[in-house]
């Protein structure tokens, strides 16, 4: 797997958590740029040293799980071009995953595992990646289970309703095609 597919900016990451929370104020150009919003889901664009940078994300419809305390969880698909990565579908978890442990994404039927790296998990490679891009499109929700370091098991749920929207918004703003069927 590419490092920059695996590698989140934390600014990206915390303005997509900040605007899909309600952001107070404006985003300006240096901390990141607010493109629009398609029901469900924002897309945003920047430049991370000088290369563009391009996101659509979502916050959960609803978050199951048995626990007191969580951080902000949500889901992206990433466009990092200079380093030939196109949608890059991640997780943030909101707490610390089990060691080892996968995270499981279903779609329309259709399972899908990630694999864990602190509160974060990625597909294992990009045709993973194009297959869950693939079923997001023809998706209307998306239901992410992963177990926090405390065993905790957790159950979100997505909406995909804008998805489509979205992924194109950032293709544009990217200058990228996103692949075939993704």
């Amino acid at each position: 797997m590419n490092d920059g597919m695996k590698t989140l900016s934390v600014s990206a990451c915390a303005i997509a958590a900040a605007m899909l929370l309600g952001w107070p104020g404006p985003v300006t150009a240096q901390e990141g740029g607010f493109i629009a919003t398609f029901d469900d889901w924002s897309a945003f664009s920047e430049n991370e040293g000088g290369k563009p940078l391009c996101y659509a994300a979502s916050l959960p419809k609803k978050a199951e799980g048995d626990y007191t305390q969580r951080g902000d969880t949500y889901v992206m698909v990433t466009h990092r071009p200079a380093e030939k990565a196109v949608g890059v579908f991640s997780v943030r978890a909101g707490y610390t995953y089990q060691e080892g442990s996968e995270v499981e994404v279903t779609i329309g039927g259709q399972t899908f595992t990630l694999f864990t790296d602190g509160g974060y998990a990625w597909a294992e490679d990009e045709d993973t990646d194009r297959a869950i891009n693939v079923a997001m499109k023809a998706g209307k929700n998306m239901v992410v289970k992963g177990t926090s370091s405390r065993g905790t098991l957790t159950t979100d749920t997505y909406s995909l309703i804008g998805f489509t929207a979205a992924q194109g918004a950032i293709d544009k703003a990217c200058g990228v095609e996103s692949k075939p069927g993704g």
